[in-house]
């Protein structure tokens, strides 16, 4: 995509809380859509909202995002021109700018107080206007008599002077032409009696001084962007193309919140899902790559991004399909990384496993692989290969140990008795040869078994299972199960 300056993006989050999935997508199209351009994408902490900031989530937040691969160019911990990057660090330059639009006469001081502005309010919605907000009480208020007013030591905001009259309007880069009335508009604050900056004033002074190209940020701000516009148009700036992305809600149509189940990235790292499936999903919520390829890595897709693929409409977030998408991925991974992640997850068990074979190791992370749809999947379901149970399913043992179980139990287990070399191929075969001398089908031989075996119902192939199970250990722990069936 051609651009008329190399791109610069950025992901700019307030630390008041958990990194909610709609913002790791916002990150990761932020992210993408630099690397496919040859950009920068740069992380700038919104922390001027001191009543609300906390430390623990700031740390969270930077954590999550590298997790996720989303590792920033510019930003905190990072070398970057365009410093400091934490907007309480910045309010120096937020003062500096003020001035120069108290000194155009586009913003003023305001002295109302918020006990006044909830009566203005309450009288309005009263009324029945049908808009209501700042009346714009203090906007007359000569400058000199304002100075003068806080030089007193009386306390105010700086609100920004919108025009009463006209159109402000925009161009979104996937939602087209947009305009506002300037009627609609309030009077914003700018600065705060704290001295901080609000949101809106911070947003587009650090977007200009950090030459941001692109705003990619959720459909919430839309409504926010005329404000910005004028905002610009005040300081003589050229403006930033703007991306308004589509909202993610939950399946029933709402909105995704950790009170309906997982909504942050914590979560869903904590639940044993791959940092590359989320960002493969999230990705796909709201953008496709051209065809209809759905599992992919991170270079594949910043190879296929563009802007103009995000499509406007809300996406439904289907933990299904999350579900289904982390066992693909984990079957992609590289079989040493999984028997790592394996082998914690054991030790942490309390199952000793340092002196295991890695060739042993590596066939069990091939048998369970293709079975895992979490990453823990590997730990909880391997267990059996290293201990014998000590408990079988309730409901196995009603449906497998019935009447006859034992005597079925016992012909497997002389047969399996009878293989000298206790490989898979010898194993089926013996257990070929038995249906054909009980003339009965393979199904009614492997259920009692199994469960003697591993303690469940289900798992990898029987034949591959005993193999490493080992002979001593597989006809060992059948005569321990075999009293206990029918």
């Amino acid at each position: 995509m051609a651009q008329d300056k190399p791109v610069r993006v950025r992901f700019a989050p307030s630390p008041t809380g958990y990194l909610h999935v709609g913002g790791a997508r916002t990150a990761i199209y932020n992210y993408f859509f630099a690397k496919a351009t040859g950009g920068t994408f740069y992380l700038r902490i919104e922390d001027t909202d001191r009543k609300r900031y906390n430390e623990e989530a700031l740390k969270d937040l930077m954590r999550d995002l590298k997790w996720l691969g989303l590792q920033w160019d510019e930003g905190p911990g990072c070398e970057g021109g365009c410093g400091p990057y934490f907007q309480s660090e910045r309010l120096d330059i937020y003062h500096r700018e003020i001035q120069k639009l108290l000194d155009s006469g586009d913003a003023y001081y305001c002295f109302c107080t918020e006990e006044r502005l909830q009566e203005v309010r309450a009288a309005q919605e009263k009324a029945g206007v049908s808009v209501t907000g700042y009346d714009r009480h203090c906007r007359n208020i000569s400058r000199e008599e304002a100075e003068a007013r806080i030089a007193a030591g009386e306390k105010a905001v700086i609100r920004f002077k919108v025009p009463e009259t006209g159109v402000t309007e925009f161009d979104d880069m996937i939602r087209g032409h947009i305009e506002y009335q300037n009627e609609l508009l309030d009077d914003l604050v700018l600065i705060k009696r704290d001295g901080y900056p609000t949101y809106h004033f911070a947003s587009v002074v650090d977007d200009h001084l950090m030459g941001t190209t692109h705003v990619l940020r959720g459909d919430e701000w839309i409504s926010s962007t005329p404000k910005h516009m004028l905002l610009y148009k005040a300081f003589g700036w050229e403006p930033p193309k703007w991306v308004h992305l589509p909202v993610i809600l939950d399946k029933n149509g709402g909105k995704l919140s950790k009170r309906k189940g997982a909504a942050s990235v914590g979560d869903f790292r904590d639940l044993g899902y791959l940092p590359e499936t989320l960002v493969n999903y999230l990705a796909l919520l709201g953008w496709n790559p051209g065809d209809d390829r759905e599992v992919m890595t991170v270079k594949e897709m910043v190879d296929c991004f563009t802007l103009e693929r995000i499509n406007p409409k809300s996406a439904s977030f289907d933990e299904k399909k999350l579900q289904w998408m982390n066992g693909q991925h984990i079957h992609q991974c590289d079989d040493e990384f999984l028997a790592g992640f394996m082998m914690e997850g054991l030790k942490a068990k309390g199952i000793n496993v340092d002196g295991e074979p890695k060739e042993r190791i590596a066939e069990i992370v091939k048998l369970l692989k293709p079975r895992a749809h979490f990453m823990q999947d590997l730990a909880d379901q391997s267990v059996y290969f290293f201990v014998a149970p000590a408990t079988y399913d309730e409901k196995g043992k009603s449906k497998q140990w019935g009447p006859g179980s034992k005597e079925i139990a016992s012909a497997v287990r002389n047969a399996l008795a009878n293989v000298e070399t206790f490989t898979t191929p010898n194993i089926e075969k013996a257990f070929m040869d038995l249906t054909v001398s009980r003339g009965c089908k393979l199904g009614d031989l492997v259920g009692a078994v199994r469960l003697a075996v591993s303690g469940v119902t289900a798992g990898p192939g029987l034949w591959e299972l005993f193999e490493v199970v080992g002979k001593e250990e597989t006809l060992r722990r059948i005569d321990v199960a075999l009293p206990m069936m029918g």
